[in-house]
Parts: structure tokens; sequence; C-alpha cells
């Protein structure tokens, strides 16, 4: 889907939501503003690409340490040869050419608030942008468990690229009677569907390969699956009920990656021939420098996803703390990310023209997960502002309330949902990037 329009991608990213207004053009401003984007991948792509269709005379500049994003989307395939790295691989040079954004390649370091300044580290050497608004879409941090992890010899490949590979490599040196032993981090977590499908994926490749008594256990640190669940556990019970374990409340308390071996507070797992550990996670170290809330995430108010301390300062994607219903919160995913973005590229020019953020708004995730080689799931989630609750029902204050637009039934786990699997995330793939 490829939309310019500010007001059809607004109201179409939930269940409802209609724009009162479309913000006064910027360019009644003498001096275009300034904004710096941190973070290359689906947010700060998103929202880069956004602010300049919506307001051409915005100056944009975009802070990436890599030349190519590798997406995660799609990117358990890559562990069983399905597809290649160059299939995810995302570069940068539409958002140059076709939308005038400029792209730094660089590590942002340092953030001066009351300066609105950003200090970048560059090959070169250090540089200072000055910015009018920033915004930081940096991704995760890891927390890990005591013990001694090394993710060169047990990859977690939750950031797609090189450690993608060597889980690959681990992957096709699988025997007969091998156990790859997989961990879910305790939620919330980038890609809740994510540990599940890789699960999937990878016990479908040792079914098809004829890997006798090969097995994955699959340790999750919650007390349920976390997403798409009557897929999965259709999947853990049936389609792959040979070929995975399922455990639940396994909390990791410790890790040995030269022997691959894993304690949690449910099981102890030894010697295994593959040891895929994801830990906890929390807000990249650039956005955690504003403040976290306990789980270790920004919060932010999601009217423009403006830190709480600093308004001209956003966070969004995997960094930020959404305020949602008790037990009902925001996706930490691709597509939330890209449905952030808009908002809080809507929300800046709105800001930049004398307005106020619109109240009337909505995101949304949607998600295909393959479970087999051949067959993938789905699920679709909105989120509308408003009142939002605690857990027993009580008002608690102003947020964004879940409705569930629903999920793939067992019975529609299947090839069809498969194809639509790469429709689905050419368009999201597109609608970022190009």
């Amino acid at each position: 889907m490829n939309i310019l329009n500010r007001r059809h991608f607004l109201q179409a990213a939930g269940a409802a939501g209609v724009l009162a207004a479309i913000p006064r053009a910027v360019s009644a401003q003498t001096t275009s503003p300034r904004v710096v984007v941190v973070g290359g991948g689906f947010g700060g792509a998103t929202v880069a690409k956004y602010l300049r269709l919506w307001a051409g005379n915005v100056q944009v500049t975009l802070v990436e340490p890599n030349a190519t994003y590798i997406a995660c989307v799609l990117s358990n395939l890559v562990l069983t040869n399905a597809i290649s790295l160059t299939r995810i691989s995302l570069g940068y040079s539409s958002l140059q050419t076709n939308h005038g954004v400029s792209v730094l390649q660089g590590r942002a370091v340092a953030i001066d608030p009351p300066g609105n300044r950003l200090t970048v580290q560059t090959d070169s050497g250090m540089q200072d942008l000055e910015y009018d608004h920033l915004v930081l879409s940096p991704g995760i941090d890891f927390r890990p468990a005591p013990g001694n992890w090394n993710p060169e010899l047990t990859p977690h490949a939750w950031e797609a690229g090189t450690q993608t590979t060597l889980l690959r490599n681990q992957v096709a040196s699988m025997r007969n009677n091998d156990r790859c032993v997989i961990t879910v981090p305790r939620a919330p977590y980038r890609c809740p569907p994510g540990p599940y499908e890789r699960a999937c994926v990878i016990a479908d490749n040792l079914r098809t390969r004829g890997r006798t008594g090969a097995k994955v256990i699959l340790l999750d640190a919650n007390a349920g699956i976390q997403a798409e669940v009557e897929a999965f556990t259709h999947a853990f019970n049936v389609t792959l009920r040979d070929w995975i374990e399922y455990v639940p409340n396994a909390q990791v308390t410790s890790v040995d990656s030269t022997t691959r071996s894993i304690v949690t507070t449910a099981r102890t797992e030894n010697n295994a021939r593959v040891l895929n550990y994801i830990p906890n996670q929390r807000a990249a170290p650039i956005a955690a420098g504003l403040g976290t809330d306990a789980a270790g995430f920004v919060p932010i108010n999601p009217l423009a996803y403006a830190t709480l301390a600093f308004p001209s300062i956003h966070v969004i994607g995997d960094s930020a703390s959404v305020p949602a219903t008790d037990g009902r919160g925001i996706a930490k995913s691709a597509h939330m990310a890209n449905s952030e973005a808009k908002v809080c590229a809507d929300a800046i020019l709105r800001t930049l023209s004398g307005d106020n953020p619109d109240e009337n708004i909505a995101t949304n995730s949607a998600c295909y997960s393959p479970v087999t080689q051949r067959t993938a799931s789905w699920f679709s989630t909105s989120f509308v502002y408003g009142d939002v609750f605690t857990a027993g029902g009580e008002v608690k204050g102003k947020g964004m309330d879940r409705i569930d637009v629903g999920e793939a039934p067992a019975d529609r786990v299947n090839n069809d949902t498969f194809t639509e699997m790469f429709t689905w995330a050419d368009s999201l793939f597109a609608d970022s990037f190009a």
C-alpha cells in the first residue's frame, strides 16, 4: 500500500479515527524546520519519508550506522534457507533520491535537549546536528541473564544480519536426536509471535530433512503464548507435535554459551546442539537516557510520541512505552513502528504549523507468521486513542485501547496465507523504504 494522503493514512491506521483537519502548510514559515531521525528501521525510515511527503520544505536527516537495513520481517525463513538475506535487505537510496531525505551514516551518541543538538559519531569524527524536532527509533537493547553468554557462539538472531547467518548455519548442522533450544523473552519484547514462528519453521525443517529424534525445545518466560494463540497451540500440539516441546513459565536464570547450556525456573537444558537464547529487552541506550519506566522503555504521549520531559523529542517503535489498557499493550513490531511513525510525522507537522496534535488517531499492528515451510498464520489488532483502563475496568487515563480485528484460526493456517505473507511484507517494505 503506497498511499500518500495524510488524512487517508491516519484514518486507515486503525478500526476508527477521523482527522478533524489537515495541519496548515509548514511552508508559511520563513526558515525550513529541521527534523533529525535516529534509526533507519521501519519506524525511522517511515517517519523520515512521510515528513518529506507531507511537507516538502522540512529538512529531514536520517542518522543510521548501517548502509543497508536488514529486516527482521521474514528473517526466520532465512534460518531454513527458504529465502536469502538479500530478500529482506533494504537500502536508503529511494528515501534520498525520491524524497529528499539526507542520510548520515553514523551512530548517535549524545543528546543535548536544552540545546536541541544531537552528537553523531561518524567515520570522519564527531558531528553535531541541530534540530527543531528529534525522532528516536533506535530499536532495542538486551538484558542478558547471568552466566557466560557469547552471542557469537549462541546467537540471538533478534537483529537480522550476521546473527541470522550464524543461527542458520547451526540449524543446518543438526543431525538425528539433536536439540535446538529457543527462549522466549519476558514480555514486552520485539515481535511477539517471532520466537513461536522460529520454533515452528525450524521444527518443520528438521521434519522435512528427516532428522529422526531431533526436537525444538521452546522455553517461554511467560505464562503462555503471547500472540496467535490458536495457530501456535495447534502447531505445537498437532502439526509439529513430535518435533516441538513447549515449556511455559521458564524464566532464564543463567546461560553458558561454551557448553550451550541454560538454566530456567522450569527446567535446565545442557549441551544442546543449538542454543538460541533471546534475552529480555529494554529501550536502546540513546533513548533510555531520557528516562524509562519499570519495564525499561521510554514513556511517551501517544498523540505525538513526544517524551514527557521534552516535547520536541519523540520516541517511536520498540523503545517506546505507550500508555494502554492493562494487559492489552502495544505490540513492538515493524508494522506498528510504521503506523506510529505516521502519527508522529503528522503531529510534528501540526506542531510546526502552530496547531495541536490531532486526538482522533488510531494505530494498527498486522503480522503474518510462517508456521511451516508452506503455511502461515496472521493476526491484526488496532489501537484507538481514548480512555484506557486498569485490569479491574477502572479508567486510569488516556492512551491507546485495543480492538482485536482477528487472527487466523487453525484451519486457515495454509498455503494461501503463506503466499499472502509475501505480499504483506513487500507492501510494508515499499511503504517504509521506497
